[in-house]
């Protein structure tokens, strides 16, 4: 029994060696830049004159920068302590992976963590995966991107702009590949499309996203302005690309200007016809096709 709990402590250590391991960021300042500093026990400095001559790269992720700081902790070699050591990197940093670029004035990158913090203010910037679609435009206060994932999470002031809509809030997480954005607000999150005949607004306690899709589904309480229309519920899905809105959950639709109400367990809602219906099938939020990464 002893021998097996060794063992299993063993194999522990390996696979965080190895996990740590593939974290490990390199940096270098080629064509006219420099490198000073302790090369056995660091912290080296790597600077450039050159914007963004200075270049750090960890698994797909890429970090330029004009100047960048490599430190062992504390008792450590900057060899022995890899997967261990904090790469800091500003004067205008920009990240890059695959579609996405970020720009911010200054960048920490944890090799135990594997994550990266830019500060901010941070600018994201997703390009679409076809000519046809729309980027994904997100400002915050603070970004954290993911080496072991194609996640970043921004905090603080977030506002994530794809096309006509622009959703704001506390937070967003955010995945890449799948153009998932989830977004949290301790008070409300805001997601508002643009109109030529008036905004649709959604109010919301947690809204996600897809983004390529063009779907998403509220919850948490969940209001739905449609210019004298207002719709509300527990939670609510819609389509962009149909105009079509189900809200479930004591929904409640009132149109000022006419003086009508509607209640039902779901309601219907044509946002480009400005029309509510009863929707009597049974009616079941889609939230299998928005689960984040890991999420049961």
């Amino acid at each position: 029994m002893k021998r097996l709990a060794t063992l299993s402590l063993l194999c522990l250590m390996l696979v965080v060696a190895q996990s740590n391991n593939v974290r490990v960021i390199t940096i270098d300042s080629p064509n006219g830049g420099t490198v000073s500093g302790n090369p056995r026990s660091g912290p080296l400095t790597f600077e450039n004159p050159k914007p963004g001559g200075v270049v750090g790269k960890v698994k797909d992720l890429q970090i330029t920068s004009s100047k960048a700081t490599l430190e062992a902790p504390p008792g450590k070699t900057l060899d022995e302590s890899k997967g261990e050591r904090t790469a800091t990197f500003q004067e205008t940093v920009t990240v890059k992976r695959d579609r996405m670029t970020a720009t911010g004035p200054r960048l920490v990158y944890s090799e135990k963590t594997g994550q990266g913090v830019l500060e901010g203010p941070a600018k994201m910037r997703q390009e679409p995966k076809d000519k046809e679609g729309d980027p994904v435009e997100v400002t915050a206060n603070k970004m954290t991107f993911d080496v072991d994932t194609d996640i970043s999470t921004s905090e603080g002031n977030v506002s994530l702009k794809n096309g006509r809509q622009e959703g704001k809030s506390d937070t967003v997480y955010y995945e890449e590949k799948r153009g998932l954005a989830v977004f949290n607000d301790k008070e409300q999150v805001v997601l508002t499309r643009r109109r030529t005949d008036g905004d649709l607004v959604i109010r919301a306690k947690e809204v996600r996203s897809l983004t390529e899709d063009k779907r998403l589904i509220a919850t948490g309480g969940v209001t739905l302005v449609d210019g004298n229309i207002t719709t509300t519920g527990a939670s609510l899905s819609y389509d962009d690309k149909t105009g079509i809105a189900f809200i479930t959950g004591n929904a409640r639709s009132e149109n000022k200007k006419e003086g009508l109400v509607i209640t039902g367990t779901t309601l219907q809602h044509n946002v480009n016809k400005h029309i509510v219906v009863n929707y009597t099938k049974p009616y079941q939020l889609p939230t299998a096709d928005f689960k984040r990464v890991g999420e049961k």
